[in-house]
């Protein structure tokens, strides 16, 4: 199944990279949104704009789309400025993903999710093919809720499917306004590994928008981080966000807690593993893809000093409390070189 869209010889390269140059917005009574903001973001790169409410940060998404008209820079798409546009046609090239989904509440899941493909004049049946492969790659099956209507569905279901609305048209770039918000914990952190999982398998070039630092590092390849007027204070991967904050506004916005939160960031290393022996019998086991956070949480709930660390081949080695605290000193030094 070819969940890309992108059929025949003429298939384009699903994700574009994207600039913002020197990017401005004032209101005509002065109030100055974003003041002057710069960022590269690579093709098929999934960068999150965090900061304080009022920041900025959707003022930002919603110039990329021209849902909000920049007052000066420049934005670029694979090296085409947005303002050349016709911004209707920009909007259809572009997914877009909103906190309340915005469904249509008169029209099924199935007709929800091929708006866009009907205004770009696609067949019937091409459009149901599509709808198909996209309901089934957020996990709904056609058969029980392409016929089914937005207030017949869960929360978390409702925002499978403006998933699946923003990639109908096989868009290069996908942006989310605070996707996750307005559902409950649980399915909360369930839609962030389905949005993994879509990344895996549909690499789109993403701006993400959220106020939670747990959901820009689970999600994010690089963090901006915003202050007022969208001022940029820093542009990191996670892991170097968490270890080195670049002044003393991000280290207060990261909190206390950064120390902690680096456990989920770094994964546990292959080098220096302990002899498998040394775990002790019964102790628990984790995959070699798992990360520190992993590892150590395994250890509290059997409550025990160390886990046997294994991959397709079996164990490769222990891990102990001592050996994550050495891990994460040497991420941090790595970070920094």
């Amino acid at each position: 199944m070819d969940v890309t869209g992108n059929h025949g010889a003429n298939a384009k390269h699903d994700a574009a990279p994207i600039a913002l140059d020197r990017l401005r917005k004032v209101y005509p009574d002065g109030t100055v949104a974003v003041g002057e903001l710069s960022l590269e973001i690579g093709s098929g790169e999934v960068t999150v704009l965090i900061g304080p409410s009022g920041c900025g940060k959707s003022t930002v998404l919603r110039m990329v789309n021209r849902l909000i008209e920049p007052s000066g820079g420049r934005i670029l798409i694979d090296g085409a400025e947005v303002t050349a546009a016709d911004p209707v046609q920009l909007r259809r090239t572009i997914g877009y993903v909103i906190q309340n989904v915005g469904l249509f509440p008169h029209q099924t899941v199935r007709a929800n999710v091929g708006t866009v493909p009907r205004m770009l004049g696609w067949d019937r049946r091409r459009i149901a093919e599509r709808t198909d492969e996209l309901l089934e790659l957020v996990g709904l099956s056609p058969e029980q809720y392409a016929g089914r209507y937005p207030h017949e569905l869960s929360g978390g279901q409702r925002q499978r499917v403006g998933f699946a609305r923003a990639l109908a048209a096989d868009p290069k770039v996908l942006l989310m306004d605070e996707p996750f918000s307005a559902v409950d914990p649980i399915n909360r952190g369930r839609l962030q590994d389905e949005f993994l999982r879509l990344r895996a398998a549909v690499r789109k070039t993403t701006i993400l928008v959220t106020h939670d630092l747990q959901e820009a590092i689970k999600l994010g390849d690089r963090i901006a981080v915003l202050s007022d007027h969208a001022q940029l204070q820093q542009y990191a991967t996670p892991a170097e966000l968490l270890a080195r904050p670049g002044n003393d506004f991000v280290e207060r916005f990261v909190g206390e807690d950064r120390g902690i939160m680096r456990l989920s960031v770094t994964p546990i290393p292959r080098d220096g593993l302990r002899p498998v022996a040394e775990a002790g019998e019964g102790a628990p086991e984790v995959p070699a893809s798992a990360t520190l956070r992993e590892a150590f949480g395994a250890m509290l709930a059997a409550g025990r000093g160390a886990v046997v660390v294994r991959d397709t081949d079996g164990a490769i080695g222990a891990l102990t409390a001592a050996d994550v605290q050495v891990a994460l000193a040497s991420a941090a030094v790595d970070s920094a070189a």
